[in-house]
Formats: structure tokens, C-alpha cells, sequence
């Protein structure tokens, strides 16, 4: 394994891990408007995500990009084995990113709530299908000789697959309930933080359930665990942060909240990565497994990405800061004026 293909594999991590913290909390605010109580607050909800939404997708084009240059075999196998379940995702984030710019601008409040449980749909079966993925590597997949999936859909619905899809739900549930609650004021505060503990007792339970259908899984998850055993300090450290959420939730500490939120997710996120490596796509043939070494590029290409995503990364992330510097003021407390004045009509 060289120091590009290394590079590259951190990269593609970089992208996985940004992805998930930035939208992470964006889809959870998303599923959240399903349990607003009336229109006012779900239009504060989609206030408070209404300036990232978009800009956070753009890190998995990003990640499904560098995997098309960086690992092509990677990519390859996973778009088609992968397929309904990538086909559910596309879906769902393009009905989502429809039904926000619509709620925003739709003046009548029956076709409004429409849009926003369109949203809140849309929000959960993209967490569902990205947790199935996730929980599918991790449990290996059928692959021939050439690295083709051989097995059925049906396989994909396998106990860690489906616990790992759960567990994305609440866990990007509890992370977008406290983000709100860093945006939000006085009662609507008040909710999210209500909310986030709810959602985070179900981040809980489901956590225990995957660790569970861990012990079945077919790729020997727990190999790099058990030949260095001190690697068990990252999941432990991960299911600590677990546990601290929902105890500075509980206290009100909502900024320390969110951060921890973050370094649970990214110590969740690294403990399967540590589980599958030097895999990137682990079989249930361990010889079939497509490994980083087996799937990069040469390193030709690898060096010339090199030099692009060294030039376009730093732009990505000031601009991103930017953004979010920009918009970091509180939610107000009325609900968002129309261009249109028949909004404030129907309303």
C-alpha cells in the first residue's frame, strides 16, 4: 500500500466524515418537521436549514466523486450492488431539496404541509437507505471473482443492515435536534430539547442493537479489534460521547451538545472504518474483498488528483465556514416572510 493510495483512502474518510456531520443534522431537522406541531414552527425548522441544505449535499458528490477516480473498482461495485437502495437515496434527496424550495415560496398552508411531510419522508428514507449501505459493508457482501455483487436484494435486509439504518435515523434525529436547539429561541428551544432527549434515548437503544447483529456479521469485523486490542479505545471513547449527549442535552448545554454530537458521530464513523481496513468494500470471501492496494488508481492519476483536490478542498472548506459565519444568528421567532403577499394571506 503507498502513501498516495493512503492519502487518497484519508480523503475519501475526509468526505464521508464531512458529509455526515453537515447533512447529518440537516436530514435530522428534515425528519423533525413530520413532529412539529403547526405550521408555524415546521417553517422554522426549514428556516434553520434553509441556507446549508444544499451546499452540505455537495460533500457526497464530492466522496462519490473521489471514489469514481481514487478506487473505480470501489465505486463500481457499490453503485451496482448498492443499486435500489442508491436509486431510493437520489430520489429522496431530489423530493427533498423540491418539496424545501417549494414550502418556502407556497402561500397556502394546506399545499405547505404537504411539502413539509414530503420533507420529513423524504429526509428519513435517505438516512434509512445511507445506514442500509453502511451496515451491508460492514456485515460483507457476496462478490464473485471480478468483484461483482452476486447476491439478491433480500440480502441487503440482513439484522446489521437494518439496525445500522435505525441507528442512522436517531442518531441524525438526536444530531439535528441539537443543532436546532443552537439556532432555535425560547419555546421552540425549549421543544427541540425535548425532542433531542427523546431521540437521543432511541440513539441508545439503537447503538446496544447494532453491536448486537455485530457479533453476525460475515466479513470478520471484529479481526483488527482482537490482533490490536488497543483499538477498542476509539469505540468506547465514541460510545462515551454517546452517552454525554444526552447528559449535556439534559443540562442545557446545547453548544457543548452539538460538539460532542459531532465527535460521536466521527468516532462511530472511524470505528467501522478501523473494523474494515485495509478494506474498502469487505467480502464475505475475505480473498474477494476489494482492499485499498486491489482498487486504487495508478498512482499517475492518483498525483494528479492529488494536486486538483489540493487546490479545490481549501476553497470547499473556506467557503463552507463562510457560510455558516454568515448565517449564524439565531432563528427569529416569527415565521419567515413571502415575496408574495398572498402568503401573509393565506396565513
Amino acid at each position: 500500500m503507498s502513501a498516495l493510495q493512503l492519502i487518497w483512502f484519508a480523503i475519501l474518510a475526509f468526505l464521508v466524515c464531512g458529509y455526515a456531520v453537515l447533512d447529518g443534522f440537516d436530514l435530522g431537522v428534515g425528519v423533525l418537521t413530520a413532529f412539529a406541531r403547526d405550521d408555524r414552527r415546521r417553517q422554522l425548522l426549514i428556516r434553520a436549514i434553509s441556507p446549508f441544505w444544499d451546499g452540505n449535499e455537495v460533500w457526497l458528490l464530492a466522496a462519490g466523486g473521489a471514489s469514481f477516480a481514487a478506487f473505480p473498482p470501489v465505486y463500481a461495485t457499490v453503485f451496482s450492488g448498492f443499486y435500489i437502495p442508491m436509486m431510493l437515496l437520489l430520489f429522496a434527496l431530489i423530493f427533498r431539496a423540491v418539496a424545501i424550495e417549494f414550502s418556502i415560496h407556497e402561500p397556502l398552508k394546506l399545499f405547505r404541509l404537504s411539502w413539509h411531510f414530503v420533507i420529513a419522508g423524504a429526509s428519513a428514507v435517505a438516512l434509512f437507505m445511507l445506514g442500509l449501505v453502511v451496515g451491508n459493508l460492514l456485515n460483507g457482501l457476496q462478490l464473485d471473482a471480478a468483484g461483482n455483487y452476486t447476491g439478491r436484494v433480500r440480502d441487503l435486509l440482513n439484522p446489521l443492515a437494518l439496525t445500522t439504518a435505525l441507528l442512522n435515523m436517531a442518531m441524525m434525529t438526536t444530531h439535528g435536534a441539537l443543532y436546532l436547539a443552537l439556532r432555535a429561541q425560547g419555546e421552540l428551544r425549549t421543544w427541540v430539547q425535548r425532542v433531542a432527549g427523546t431521540a437521543w434515548g432511541a440513539y441508545v437503544a439503537m447503538v446496544v442493537a447494532v453491536l448486537m447483529a455485530a457479533t453476525t456479521a460475515r466479513s470478520g469485523l471484529m479481526a483488527n479489534y482482537t490482533a490490536q486490542p488497543v483499538l477498542w479505545t476509539l469505540p468506547a471513547m465514541a460510545l462515551l460521547a454517546v452517552l454525554a449527549v444526552g447528559l449535556l442535552n439534559h443540562r442545557g448545554n446545547h453548544r457543548a451538545a452539538f460538539s460532542v454530537s459531532v465527535l460521536a458521530i466521527l468516532g462511530l464513523l472511524g470505528s467501522a472504518v478501523v473494523a474494515i481496513f485495509p478494506r474498502l468494500v469487505p467480502a464475505v470471501d475475505p480473498a474477494r474483498s476489494l482492499t485499498i492496494a486491489g482498487s486504487a488508481s495508478s498512482d499517475v492519476a492518483l498525483q494528479a488528483m492529488l494536486v486538483v483536490a489540493a487546490l479545490g478542498m481549501p476553497i470547499v472548506l473556506a467557503y463552507t465556514a463562510w457560510l455558516y459565519w454568515t448565517f449564524r444568528a439565531p432563528v427569529d421567532a416569527e415565521p419567515p416572510r413571502s415575496a408574495s403577499p398572498r402568503t401573509d394571506q393565506a396565513k
